[in-house]
């Protein structure tokens, strides 16, 4: 009985065993404190906040971040806000990669880009830290370029000499009343990207 009962408990244990290639890790960055909660730089927070309430899922404060999980077609996806401060966000990254036992290619990190007309969509499968602090830590953590990105444009409206004023600064009103629609198309790139792929995800979404 102690047996039967034994390989009972066991299937349980082996059906509840996440497969590391349907784990993904989504990873916003940002800054911690409200000082910065409405920036511009603080996009990525902004969109897992929303994948979040959407998805009815609260976040916890663990180790370097804090971190919210939600199933959705059979994968897993886990949320991470780095609380390492921007310039720091590989560390965070690295450790939860290692931790959920999460591959490489199941990662995305959502970021700002000046580069990008407001709320523009642009997937990428590498490419270069484009002088964002943030992705540069990431690159040196993990020692490549060839992770997902997902950036989101914040337009490069400012005067010479002001684009950390820019990047710091809050949302203009009209960039708030998009805001809503374009953080519901923030969460279908994200769960496209689990279920789709990344390709896919490109095709679709990108310049959107």
């Amino acid at each position: 009985m102690l047996a039967f009962f034994g390989r009972i408990l066991g299937k349980k244990q082996a059906e509840e065993q996440v497969d590391p290639m349907k784990k993904f890790l989504i990873v916003g960055l940002g800054n911690i404190g409200p000082k910065y909660h409405h920036t511009r730089h603080n996009i990525g927070f902004k969109v897992v906040d929303h994948i979040a309430e959407k998805e009815e899922v609260s976040f916890s404060t663990e180790k370097l971040g804090d971190v919210a999980s939600f199933r959705f077609k059979g994968r897993t996806f886990i949320l991470l806000k780095p609380s390492t401060y921007m310039n720091l966000s590989g560390k965070a990254v690295n450790y939860w990669l290692t931790k959920e036992k999460v591959p490489i290619e199941n990662l995305l990190v959502i970021t700002d880009d000046l580069n990008l007309p407001f709320g523009t969509i642009r997937v990428k499968t590498k490419g270069s830290d484009g002088g964002h602090n943030g992705l540069k830590d990431i690159q040196t953590q993990l020692n490549t370029t060839n992770y997902n990105r997902f950036r989101f444009g914040i337009s490069d409206e400012f005067s010479k000499g002001r684009q950390v004023d820019y990047v710091l600064g809050e949302w203009e009103e009209e960039e708030l009343k998009q805001m809503p629609e374009r953080l519901d198309k923030a969460v279908e790139v994200v769960k496209s990207f689990g279920t789709s792929g990344i390709n896919n995800t490109m095709n679709t979404f990108n310049g959107k």
